[in-house]
């Protein structure tokens, strides 16, 4: 294993020292690293908290700031935060109209936010499950939630920047995380630091096809294939989950898993988006980059949200993290 490292046991505690240092125009680290939030807190405006496993970065903590989190709970290396994480964000950030939690599908997220969630007052949550690769895997009972989180806590964080209250905010997340499907494909493994070697084996001409972002397994191992006929199947995987909805306006995002340079990451745009164009869908907004990592795995993910008028306003309303920064 080759990695910049001082001791596995305080990457993460390091890494948030140089993460929050580096922005620290927009955010602050909580106490203890249990949390990083908004350094500039908005009065009467729901707080929007999210968290899970770190290794995914720039999710959760490079979405915090103006437009979108108010906070994010950063745990060990794939590992859930703790409810005392979550609690201590909500009364760090709570200014008085409530909190909203946005999950990812996955039994430890869920239950430990459940759990800060009956311990707190004024707090209701969104699920998300985006992934159409697998109903159930090894972390979760149904369907994970993956790259499609990102487009929740950015158009519900648009929302709740304009004021609205926090049972509409619930309502427009489930809207969206039904409005949104994934798929991911690895080329390589992820390696934890602590574990020191890979997290599953695969050969030099193969790919896991539908793989979750801590390198889960997907729906079967497969011989590598062009991009083309790679984008073709994923494609058609989240058209064929959408049905009739898959059709008009659209955002579009190609999500790298770590160590995918951005050429393969636009190339894998260009053939989904004409894939997708075929059969019935209007791109209209797009993003594309590393945003919902897995360490160092090679590999993407296609995220297609159908917009509607609402949406993709709240879309292009300004933003100011440090992953995501337009109109501001």
């Amino acid at each position: 294993m080759k990695k910049f490292l001082n001791s596995v046991d305080t990457v993460l505690t390091e890494s948030l020292d140089g993460f929050v240092a580096a922005h620290s125009d927009i955010l602050v680290l909580g106490d203890d690293h249990k949390f990083v939030r908004r350094k500039e807190l908005k009065p009467g405006k729901v707080a929007l908290i999210s968290g899970g496993g770190s290794g995914h970065e720039p999710l959760h903590g490079g979405l915090v700031g103006h437009g979108m989190l108010d906070a994010a709970c950063p745990g060990q290396v794939f590992t859930s935060p703790t409810p005392d994480q979550m609690l201590a964000a909500v009364q760090a950030v709570d200014t008085g109209a409530g909190c909203l939690f946005i999950v990812k599908n996955y039994e430890g997220d869920v239950m430990n936010f459940d759990m800060a969630a009956e311990m707190s007052e004024g707090v209701l949550q969104v699920v998300t499950n985006d992934d159409v690769a697998v109903e159930n895997s090894s972390y979760t009972t149904g369907r994970r939630g993956v790259a499609g989180t990102l487009v929740v806590e950015k158009i519900v964080g648009a929302a709740a920047e304009q004021g609205v209250a926090l049972p509409e905010l619930k309502a427009l997340g489930h809207r969206i995380n039904g409005a949104t499907r994934s798929m991911g494909v690895a080329l390589t493994s992820c390696t934890v630091p602590a574990a020191g070697k890979p997290t599953f084996e695969i050969g030099d001409n193969e790919m896991e096809f539908g793989v979750g972002i801590h390198g889960e397994p997907g729906r079967r191992r497969d011989a590598l294939k062009s991009a083309d006929a790679i984008a073709e199947e994923v494609c058609a995987a989240i058209v064929g989950d959408l049905g009739d909805r898959a059709k008009g306006p659209a955002l579009l995002f190609v999500n790298g898993f770590g160590a995918t340079p951005s050429m393969e990451l636009y190339l894998m745009y260009n053939s989904a988006r004409k894939i997708f164009e075929k059969s019935g869908v209007t791109v209209a907004r797009s993003l594309v980059g590393s945003y919902v990592t897995s360490l160092d795995m090679a590999g993407c993910s296609i995220t297609l949200a159908m917009l509607d008028q609402e949406m993709t306003a709240l879309w292009d309303a300004p933003v100011r993290t440090a992953a995501l920064r337009w109109g501001m």
